[in-house]
């Protein structure tokens, strides 16, 4: 591998490698790093400042994977510049192969070297492509603010683990005890303690003497280093150390830091590693090993069947929310109770309710009413949703779930403030999320179809491609803490695409990886969105799978209807009223209660009518226990009649009202009588409606015309609302077009600033000054030669720039001129030009 051509010269900043590479790099790097691009750099200097900055820095080393992050640890403690070589030797060890790790009870790759040797130009292009490492490969160069953040240092050891170098622990050290340790650990005296430092580290860097120094070493003393080697280097001492201690320091095996506090220097411990940097480097990403072997047919069919339950379920939340869902707490969202009440109305534990609540509120069908008393609501996006097949249904759920921000696995939880986080309300959104389900989604599409990856291998390839920090110290072995939340994420994230159907049996279903498929998948627009290819690709495929919804039932003679399948919408919606749903599955049953007949006959529906319906919908002869109770219900409904007065009670059959007033029940109801035919009562109609269906009769309200009032309620409808739009953090990817016009204006800015000039101003970066007469006149000669000039220019707001221009016309006090800096023609005010220079000839 070479990063230097032959005579080239080796940039001596990050600027000049920047100038040094084409408009197709600088325009990955701004894609990559979408932060330098707000707002437009004005040069490639500015551009490489910005790209130096520590918050850049930390985005941009959090995006690297496992080992592009351990190639930049490598390089941080590394000496500057350092060779290609020097760094293979400190990824890899001294050996050219990385050691088994037999003392941990774990064997090393015994291929490591090879591998890393194999991985490592990739690795520094991505560091390069990321502008993090600048320089050919003879001079290897981390940015300052990477090696500040990434080397070791009293308040952030190193991810590493390794301490500082000999020179940086010995700069307090008094001249004489430098001699003296110099003098224990076999070397000659020196007459300054520079020299004298310098000895010790190429002591320590010396594989063959380091060996002869440490096999004198006592067995105590070794075991204190094996402690140390592999971090947190530091250790503490007392004021009188033990034999084993005093060997170590005497020799500056240990350096001490500050009181009671003893360092593993930089040298000592890459000798005692065999001269890798890394315990166990990682060149290569974890396999995704395969759990369990399915048919691609039973994988389909699994995950149609839960794609059906997923619609149905939030079918059933937005029929029990479709005359008004729960109050809107007052910090926002549903509270524990009603989250309680939804789960149990959908036979759901309380973690899935929140799921489906959130789930419908993503794809825009619940959100807030907005009035006085909020309440949640369904939204008018609801009934066109209902209307479509169960495929195109199932896609608008998927197409809302892949790019929500909104995390429901944290319903429950406490946020930063300690404040509980509940469904719906703020504080559940996290930017990485659908980041991270359209990468689970694609791991899983890497397998053959059929095949169910182990949710741990795909947990640790997330790991490796996003560690969950760059810049904090590591576990051994690289290990992610287990509450990191990226590892919460891609959990959540299997576990929400089994529920939707996307997979089956921890596989990726044929519709599943439709989804993905190009050239319009989920990252078509940067944000996770689906496109309109995908969703119909996925929806063709889908739809064959999904069961067919029946339009009929089985009556049985316990009262119970069992419907064999999914029920089409009609007869589902008028079995919802006239039965109650006793159990749901595979098949769902029904029961019919004198209660639910009352139901059925309070929202309109005669006693003909059920007996039509259910003869024209039960492949079973109607039971003649359900007709006697349709009949019976039929019979005693709306004999009394109630209206308001306050309320009264009406009815033909005086005996039955002497048959009211004489039971002790109706005491609180406050009934006399009016007429033989009419009661009087002191309660609202509601509730003397319900007292007396209480004592077992059957009366029905009627409206002031004297009419059977039906009991139907009116469906509720927020107002128009939009979906929730994921929550971005920082700013957004830039597309093609943004790109092309940021690396014109950088280029033409970098012109500006470095083209020479005939006629330089004394202090570099300062504007050329001359007279206006001058400035005319040069200006206008100009025009007529077609010349570029440099001038420098102060806007209205004050602010001074450099541009490279050529005049087309002067006139009226203006100059009208195509700005190379800018790409396009423009008009500047004469008296806001400080001055202009020719630009020099390039030889």
């Amino acid at each position: 591998m070479s990063g230097k051509s032959p005579g080239s010269v080796s940039p001596r900043s990050l600027a000049e490698a920047l100038r040094a590479r084409d408009d197709v790099f600088l325009a990955e790097l701004l894609r990559a790093r979408p932060d330098l691009l707000t707002p437009v750099p004005g040069d490639l200097t500015q551009l490489a400042t910005r790209a130096a900055t520590r918050a850049s820095v930390v985005r941009a080393l959090e995006r690297l994977d496992r080992f592009a992050q351990q190639v930049a640890e490598a390089l941080a403690v590394a000496p500057e510049p350092t060779g290609y070589g020097d760094l293979l030797r400190l990824m890899r060890g001294a050996d050219g192969a990385a050691e088994r790790e037999e003392r941990d009870g774990e064997d090393g790759d015994p291929d490591g070297g090879a591998a890393i040797g194999r991985a490592l130009p990739g690795a520094l292009a991505t560091l390069r492509a990321q502008a993090l490492v600048w320089g050919d490969d003879e001079r290897l160069r981390l940015v300052r603010t990477a090696r500040e953040l990434l080397a070791p240092g009293p308040q952030h050891p190193s991810p590493t683990g390794l301490g500082p170098p000999v020179a940086e622990t010995t700069a307090g050290m008094s001249p004489g005890r430098v001699q003296a340790i110099v003098a224990t650990a076999g070397l000659a005296s020196t007459h300054d303690s520079v020299s004298a430092v310098a000895a010790l580290a190429a002591l320590f860097g010396d594989r063959a003497r380091m060996d002869a120094l440490l096999a004198g070493a006592p067995a105590e003393s070794l075991e204190v280093l094996d402690r140390l080697v592999w971090g947190p280097p530091y250790g503490q001492v007392t004021a009188e150390p033990a034999a084993r201690l005093r060997w170590l320091l005497d020799r500056g095996l240990l350096l001490p830091t500050s009181p009671g506090t003893v360092v593993l220097p930089r040298e000592v411990a890459l000798h005692l590693r065999g001269g890798r940097v890394h315990r166990r480097p990682e060149p290569s990403p974890p396999p995704l090993g395969v759990r369990a072997e399915h048919r691609p047919q039973v994988v389909d069919a699994t995950a149609a069947g839960q794609a059906y339950t997923a619609v149905t379920v939030v079918e059933d939340l937005l029929r029990d929310w479709d005359e008004g869902g729960p109050a809107v707490l007052r910090a926002g969202g549903l509270s524990v109770r009603d989250l309680k009440r939804t789960a149990v109305a959908l036979d759901v534990s309380e973690p899935m309710a929140a799921f489906w609540v959130e789930l419908a509120y993503a794809a825009g069908l619940l959100a807030s009413d907005g009035e006085a008393d909020e309440r949640y609501a369904v939204t008018p996006a609801r009934d066109e949703w209902a209307q479509r097949p169960a495929a195109e249904r199932w896609a608008v759920l998927a197409a809302a779930w892949l790019p929500a921000t909104r995390t429901a696995g944290l319903v429950g939880g406490r946020d930063a403030k300690d404040r509980s986080l509940s469904a719906l309300g703020p504080g559940l959104d996290r930017t990485a999320a659908p980041e991270v389900r359209n990468r689970v989604l694609a791991l899983l599409a890497e397998v053959p179809p059929g095949s169910a990856p182990d949710p741990e291998a795909v947990v640790a390839r997330l790991r490796w491609e996003h560690p969950p920090r760059a810049v904090a110290p590591a576990r051994a072995g690289g290990a992610a803490p287990a509450d990191d939340p990226r590892t919460r994420l891609a959990r959540g994230a299997l576990d929400e695409a089994e529920l939707l159907g996307i997979t089956g049996r921890g596989a990726l279903s044929a519709h599943g990886r439709e989804l993905l498929g190009a050239p319009d998948g989920p990252a078509a627009d940067g944000a996770g969105r689906l496109g309109a290819g995908a969703v119909a690709r996925a929806v063709a495929r889908l739809a064959p799978l999904v069961p067919h919804p029946l339009d009929h039932v089985l009556l049985q003679a316990d009262l119970t209807a069992v419907a064999p399948g999914p029920l089409e919408r009609p007869l589902a919606d008028v079995l919802a009223v006239l039965a109650e749903v006793e159990s749901k599955g595979g098949a769902t049953v029904y029961r019919f209660t004198p209660a639910s007949v009352r139901r059925a006959l309070d929202a309109g529906r005669t006693a003909s009518d059920l007996h039509a319906f259910l003869a024209a919908h039960s492949r079973t002869p109607v039971p003649q226990p359900l007709s006697y109770l349709i009949d019976d219900v039929a019979r005693r409904h709306g004999r009394l009649r109630i209206g308001a007065a306050a309320a009264y009670v009406r009815c033909d059959d005086d005996g039955l009202l002497s048959e009211i007033l004489a039971d002790r029940r109706t005491e609180g109801l406050g009934l006399r009588r009016l007429a033989p035919t009419v009661l009087a009562s002191q309660s609202d109609p509601a509730t003397l409606l319900e007292g007396l269906r209480a004592m077992g009769f059957a009366p029905a309200a009627e409206t002031p015309e004297g009419d059977v009032m039906i009991a139907r309620a009116d469906s509720y409808r927020t107002g128009p609302r939009t979906p929730p739009e994921p929550v971005q953090e920082g700013p957004a990817r830039p597309d093609d077009t943004l790109l092309r016009a940021a690396v014109r204006a950088v280029r033409a800015g970098d012109h500006a600033a470095t083209a020479p000039h005939k006629s330089a101003p004394e202090q570099p970066g300062a504007l050329p000054r001359t007279s206006p007469p001058e400035t005319l006149a040069t200006l206008q000669a100009a025009v007529l030669t077609g010349q570029a000039l440099w001038i420098g220019y102060v806007s209205a707001e004050g602010a001074a720039s450099q541009r490279v221009i050529a005049p087309v016309r002067v006139e009226g006090g203006f100059v009208t001129a195509y700005d190379h800096t800018a790409d396009e023609v423009r008009t500047y005010p004469l008296h806001r030009i400080t001055g202009v220079a020719e630009l020099a000839e390039e030889e």
